[in-house]
C-alpha cells in the first residue's frame, strides 16, 4: 500500500508566506500596509492584491529619512515612527485613505519598533485599524528614552556613529518634531 505525499507551497515551505493570513487579508478588499523588520532599517509598503501577483503602490524604508535630515539611527523607534508617517504621506499621493497590517512570520511585542510604525502612519492619516495600547509611549516615539541613556553613560561608544554625523543624542526629541513638521509639509 502506497500513500502519496502532498507537497506544500514552495513559500510556505521556504517560511515566507501564511497562506490562511493571506487568505483573510485578501478578503478585507482593502490595502495591505507590508511592515519588515531587517538588521539595519524599517522597510514599509502599501500593496495591492492582482491576479498576477501583488502590486506594490508606494513604499518607504527608514533610510529614506536622511532626505529629511534625519542624522540618527534608521533602526530606533523614532525613526520607526517617521518612516510610517512619511508612509502615510506618500499613500494620500496615491489616493489610499486606509489599509490592514500585514506583520508577516516575524513576532511582535507591543511597543516595538513595527508598532511605532503603524502609531506614525495613523498620526500621518492613514486609517488602520490598531490597538491604542500595543503602541509605544509618546516619550519614547520622541526618543526621551535614548536621550536619557545618552546623558547617563560615561562610555559614549555606542554613539560613536552619531558623533561622526555631528547628531546630539540629548537634542533627539527636537530632531523629531522638526523630521516630522518636514515631512508633512512637503
Amino acid at each position: 500500500m502506497t500513500t502519496n505525499k502532498v507537497v506544500a507551497y514552495r513559500r510556505k515551505r521556504e517560511g515566507r508566506t501564511n497562506y490562511k493570513k493571506r487568505l483573510v487579508y485578501l478578503k478585507s478588499r482593502k490595502p495591505r500596509l507590508v511592515i519588515r523588520k531587517t538588521n539595519k532599517q524599517l522597510i514599509l509598503q502599501i500593496t495591492e492584491y492582482q491576479p498576477d501577483g501583488d502590486k506594490v503602490l508606494c513604499a518607504v524604508t527608514s533610510k529614506s529619512l536622511s532626505k529629511y535630515g534625519w542624522k540618527y539611527s534608521y533602526n530606533n523607534l523614532p525613526a520607526c515612527y517617521l518612516a510610517g508617517v512619511l508612509l502615510a504621506k506618500k499613500a494620500k499621493t496615491v489616493k489610499v485613505s486606509e489599509s490592514i497590517t500585514d506583520l508577516g512570520f516575524q513576532t511582535n511585542a507591543a511597543g516595538s519598533r513595527v508598532f511605532a510604525a503603524i502609531k506614525g502612519a495613523i498620526d500621518g492619516g492613514l486609517n488602520v485599524p490598531a490597538d491604542e495600547e500595543s503602541f509605544p509611549s509618546e516619550d519614547r516615539l520622541k526618543g526621551a528614552h535614548i536621550s536619557s541613556y545618552f546623558g547617563s553613560t560615561e562610555d559614549k561608544i555606542q554613539f560613536s556613529k552619531y558623533k561622526t554625523d555631528k547628531a546630539d543624542a540629548s537634542k533627539m526629541s527636537d530632531d523629531v518634531e522638526a523630521v516630522k513638521k518636514k515631512i508633512m509639509n512637503s
